[in-house]
């Protein structure tokens, strides 16, 4: 269990993190490089995970509290490959969101972006880990504070600097931030941002499952970049085959998509875009916690693509760009949480010497 995570069985710790304001920062001394910077929009959290797998919530001991949330999960990904990322959503005012906000400011993320909900909780999720390493979750949104965020609270300055600007669907369950995350999607086409999607279901935040589909679908012809997973393309097309490269073609793949990427876990991915597919084995690893696996392998294809946009007309390099973040998620499975087990890039070429970065 990695050490920044802090046991919860006999309660916690208070932590004075100081002033709201004072966990605000420009990550690297405020000279953020717009020209590679990948701003993150939606929700960041708290996950609860017991200390040991293999049982129910009902089961555990005990939990130990990680940080997490797909988009910011992303952020930090990309600060600890070396990139340059920005965090933009909200949290509690409360103990765990100014942890949250520290947490992305130790590594290096600009959280400029970061507001506090006076009036609402800051996310909690726990999270069960099955005896093959795969999740269940339970929710704690009520709502919670990531579902509060305003449009007249986004830093828009930095929205307007990113070089790819990236979200999930989980923003768009609720208003305000429904609101919120298509102003900003706004914000970040007309600056020339690469948009980038990952839809990231997790079917019991939603109504019904019909309200998912269509939320996910609503915004899906204005990505750029698309990564999805196996199940995720079973539950959008109604139970079609995810294998099949016709139904990804045509029933997912739309006229102003430069890249769509179809996660396999361990077994690796698929890519397509305009001019050509193909796939790209997995590296095999013994898992121990599946959490954050496909938010390191996005941190790591995105921290490529910020680097060098021709990946999308380039195979070669884009296939060597997505072993690199199937190494990253490879990686990542290999300990317990999201963030605290996120690869820094000399890790994982130091691990998986066949990678190139």
């Amino acid at each position: 269990m990695a050490e920044n995570q802090t046991s919860v069985c006999t309660g916690i710790e208070q932590m004075h993190l100081g002033d709201s304001k004072d966990l605000l920062s420009n990550a690297k001394g405020g000279s953020q490089d717009s020209k590679s910077l990948v701003v993150c929009f939606g929700e960041m959290l708290i996950d609860f995970v017991p200390t040991v797998s293999g049982v129910s919530l009902a089961e555990a001991p005990a939990f130990k509290k990680a940080p997490g949330g797909a988009p910011a999960n992303v952020a930090v990904g990309i600060s600890r490959l070396g990139g340059s990322s920005a965090f933009i959503g909200k949290v509690g005012d409360d103990e765990f969101g100014y942890m949250l906000a520290n947490i992305l400011k130790q590594n290096d993320v600009d959280n400029s972006g970061v507001r506090f909900d006076h009036n609402a909780r800051t996310a909690l999720a726990f999270v069960t880990l099955r005896a093959d390493g795969e999740r269940e979750f339970l929710f704690f949104r009520h709502p919670s504070a990531d579902m509060l965020l305003l449009e007249s609270e986004l830093n828009t300055d930095l929205i307007k600097q990113a070089k790819i600007f990236h979200y999930g669907s989980i923003s768009l369950i609720a208003e305000p931030c429904k609101s919120t995350h298509l102003a900003a999607m706004k914000i970040a086409r007309e600056s020339g941002s690469v948009l980038s999607y990952d839809p990231n279901l997790r079917l019991a935040l939603w109504p019904s499952a019909e309200a998912a589909r269509e939320g996910i679908m609503s915004i899906w012809d204005q990505a750029d970049v698309i990564k999805i997973s196996e199940d995720e393309i079973t539950f959008l097309t109604g139970g079609d085959d995810p294998y099949d490269d016709n139904v990804v073609l045509n029933k997912l793949f739309h006229p102003s998509l430069k890249l769509l990427i179809v996660t396999e876990g361990s077994e690796g991915c698929r890519y397509y875009t305009k001019e050509f597919k193909g796939r790209v084995a997995g590296i095999k690893v013994t898992p121990v916690d599946t959490t954050g696996a496909g938010d390191a392998f996005v941190s790591g294809i995105l921290s490529s693509l910020a680097s060098n946009l021709n990946l999308f007309k380039d195979e070669k390099r884009l296939r060597e760009a997505l072993l690199f973040a199937n190494a990253c998620g490879a990686l990542t499975v290999m300990e317990r949480g999201a963030i605290p087990a996120l690869p820094t890039k000399e890790a994982v070429l130091k691990l998986f010497p066949q990678v190139t970065a």
